[in-house]
Order: C-alpha cells, then sequence, then structure tokens
C-alpha cells in the first residue's frame, strides 16, 4: 500500500499582472464646423451690445425733473385726500349729503391708491404708509357698515392720528 507522505505543500504565490499599458487611439476626423449660435454666445453678443449702447447713450439723456413734478403731485393729491376724509368724518349722521360725501370720498380714496401703490419709490415712505392705512380703515367702515353708519369713536382717532402724522410726514418730505 502506498503510503502518504507527510509532506507539506507549499504555496506560492501569483505573479503579478503585466502592467496596464494605454491604448491611444487618433482620429484623422476634426470636429465639424458650429454654424448655429449656441444659446451663452448669443446671449454674451445680448450683454455686450446693451453694455456698448448703455455707455454711448447715457451722456446724451438729459436728468429728468419728472422726479419733482410727481413728488409735488403726489403731496398735492395726498393733501387732497386728507381733506375729504376730514370734511366726511366730521359731518352728521343726519345729514342728507353723508351717502354722496361717502361716496366721493371713496372714489378719490380708490384712485389715490391705484395710481400711487405702484410707485416703488413711495412705499417706504412715512405718509404713504400712514395714508394707506387710514383709508383702508375708513374704506373698510363703509363697506362692512353703509356709508350712512357712525364710525365708532376709537377708530375715528386713530384714523385722525394717521391722518396727522401722514401729514407731518408729508411737510416733512417723508
Amino acid at each position: 500500500m502506498a503510503s502518504a507522505s507527510p509532506t507539506a505543500t507549499l504555496l506560492k504565490p501569483n505573479p503579478p499582472p503585466p502592467p496596464h499599458k494605454p491604448t491611444v487611439i487618433t482620429a484623422s476626423v476634426s470636429p465639424p464646423l458650429r454654424h448655429t449660435l449656441l444659446r451663452r454666445d448669443l446671449l454674451s453678443l445680448t450683454a455686450a451690445s446693451t453694455l456698448i449702447l448703455t455707455q454711448s447713450i447715457i451722456p446724451f439723456v438729459a436728468p429728468s425733473p419728472a422726479s419733482a413734478a410727481e413728488d409735488e403731485e403726489y403731496v398735492k393729491d395726498t393733501s387732497a385726500v386728507i381733506s375729504k376724509v376730514r370734511t366726511t368724518l366730521s359731518m352728521e349722521r343726519t345729514d342728507p349729503n353723508v351717502a354722496d360725501t361717502v361716496a366721493e370720498l371713496r372714489e378719490a380714496s380708490n384712485s389715490w391708491v391705484a395710481k400711487y401703490r405702484k410707485e416703488k419709490a413711495l412705499l417706504g415712505k412715512a405718509s404713504f404708509r400712514d395714508m394707506y392705512a387710514a383709508l383702508n380703515a375708513v374704506s373698510g367702515h363703509y363697506v362692512s357698515f353703509g356709508p350712512t353708519a357712525p364710525i365708532p369713536a376709537k377708530r375715528k382717532a386713530r384714523i385722525l392720528e394717521e391722518m396727522e402724522t401722514a401729514e407731518k410726514a408729508l411737510s416733512r418730505g417723508r
């Protein structure tokens, strides 16, 4: 019987793999030429032409005195609406012209708000803020309770106070 020899079998490590050699593929065809503008090219051209045009036109544009006229118009319109609010609030409840006066006030306040609400320069002014709040309170009252309903004393005092602060701010140019 053949006996198995107790010799140990040694494991030999595998040989390392050969180093990787990159292959270079050269193309003999050049990329096709672009005959269309890309979006970024169009935007670059637009920005450059706008910059050139604005720099060449700016010296020829004279500053307009419109802002001073607009401020004067704003002060005049706001003062007119303040006087209408005061007139309406001072009327007696039994006066037969109350409904007509309230209708005129609502028309004046709606046109004032529509005209000046869209002006970005006025939105930060204290006079605009106080005037808008007062007109909102007056209009809200008459819409909710009707043109002949008296304004409660507390609301009336707050509206008159807002009108007074709006007038002070107008006189200071705010």
